[in-house]
C-alpha cells in the first residue's frame, strides 16, 4: 500500500465553484500553470503510480487573507465522493474567535481525520498561547496535526514562523499529540532530525522542495547531507511519503525514493506503515 499524506486538491474540478475562487487559490497557493481536472484524472494517476490513498489538506486563511484556499466542507465533499481513496483533514485559522467551534464541527460532524496548520501563511508561532486550546482539542479527539515547516512557495508567508525548532515546546508540552513537520523542515533538516530523534510524537514527510531532478536531490539529501544509514537505523519509524501535490507529483517523487536503495522493510514503513500509525 502507498499513502500520500500531503496532497492539496486545489485543482479538483468538483470543488472549483467559480473563476474567482480559482484565482484566489492560485494567487494564495502560488501555482498558476495548472487547470481544474475531474476526479477520473486523479484516479488514473493514482492507479499509474500505485498510490492507494491521498490525505487531502485544506487551508483556512480567513483572518489573514479573507478566504479559504480549500474549505473543510469542500474536503468533506471529496471524501464522500471517494471514501476508499481519500482521507480528509481539517484546517482552521488560529486567529479566528470561533476556532475551537470550527475544529469541533470538523471532527464531530464532518468526520475529518486530522488538522493541517500553516504557521507561515497563517502567521503564528507554534508555541503561542492561542494554540493551547487547539492542541487540547486535537488531543481530546485523538487527531494528529500536519504542520507546514521550513520553506514555503506561498506568497506572504515568512519562513521564520515555521522553523522546526519552533515546534520543540509543542512536542514537550503535548506528548500525546502526534504531529508531522512537513517537507522535512527544509532547509533546516538538522533541526527536524533532532526533533524526530528526541520526541516520539514527531514525524516528518518527503514532500520536499527539490532542485534539479527529484532523484538527484533526494540522494543528496538522504545519503550525503545526512548519513547514508540515518533513516535506516534511526528514523525509519518517523518518515512518511508525501508529495505536496499539485506542486510536486507522485510520478516523480516515488521513483526518487525507490532509487535511494532503502531496504524493503524501511520502504514499506515510509510508503504506508508510518502513515497508518500516524493516522491511527
Amino acid at each position: 500500500m502507498i499513502i500520500d499524506v500531503h496532497h492539496h486538491p486545489i485543482y479538483f474540478k468538483d470543488i472549483v465553484e467559480s473563476a474567482e475562487e480559482l484565482a484566489f487559490r492560485k494567487n494564495q497557493f502560488g501555482t498558476f500553470k495548472q487547470s481544474p481536472h475531474p476526479l477520473e484524472q486523479v484516479f488514473i494517476e493514482m492507479n499509474y503510480t500505485k498510490v492507494d490513498k491521498l490525505v487531502l489538506l485544506p487551508e483556512d486563511i480567513s483572518i489573514i487573507q479573507g478566504g479559504y484556499i480549500i474549505s473543510n466542507e469542500q474536503i468533506k465533499k471529496l471524501i464522500d465522493m471517494a471514501p476508499d481513496k481519500f482521507i480528509g483533514f481539517a484546517s482552521v485559522d488560529p486567529s479566528r474567535d470561533d476556532a475551537i467551534e470550527v475544529l469541533e464541527y470538523a471532527f464531530k460532524d464532518l468526520k475529518l481525520q486530522g488538522l493541517k496548520l500553516h504557521p507561515s501563511k497563517q502567521k503564528f508561532y507554534p508555541n503561542e498561547d492561542k494554540m493551547k486550546k487547539i492542541y487540547e482539542t486535537c488531543i481530546s479527539f485523538n487527531k494528529p496535526i500536519i504542520f507546514h515547516s521550513g520553506m514555503t512557495w506561498q506568497p506572504d508567508a515568512p519562513a521564520k514562523y515555521s522553523k522546526p525548532i519552533n515546534f520543540e515546546e509543542v512536542a514537550i508540552n503535548y506528548p500525546e499529540l502526534k504531529f508531522c513537520l512537513a517537507h522535512f523542515g527544509w532547509p533546516w533538516i538538522d533541526e527536524t532530525i533532532m526533533l524526530l530523534l528526541k520526541y516520539p510524537n514527531v514525524y516528518t514527510d518527503t514532500s520536499l522542495l527539490h532542485m534539479d531532478d527529484a532523484s538527484s536531490f533526494f540522494k543528496q539529501l538522504f545519503t550525503k547531507n545526512m548519513g547514508p544509514l540515518w533513516i535506516e537505523r534511526n528514523l525509519q519509524d518517523k518518515v512518511m511519503f508525501g508529495t505536496n501535490a499539485p506542486r510536486f507529483r507522485a510520478k516523480r517523487l516515488l521513483p526518487a525514493i525507490y532509487n535511494i536503495g532503502f531496504r524493503e522493510k524501511t520502504l514499506n514503513k515510509i510508503l504506508s506503515g508510518n502513515a497508518e500509525k500516524f493516522l491511527g
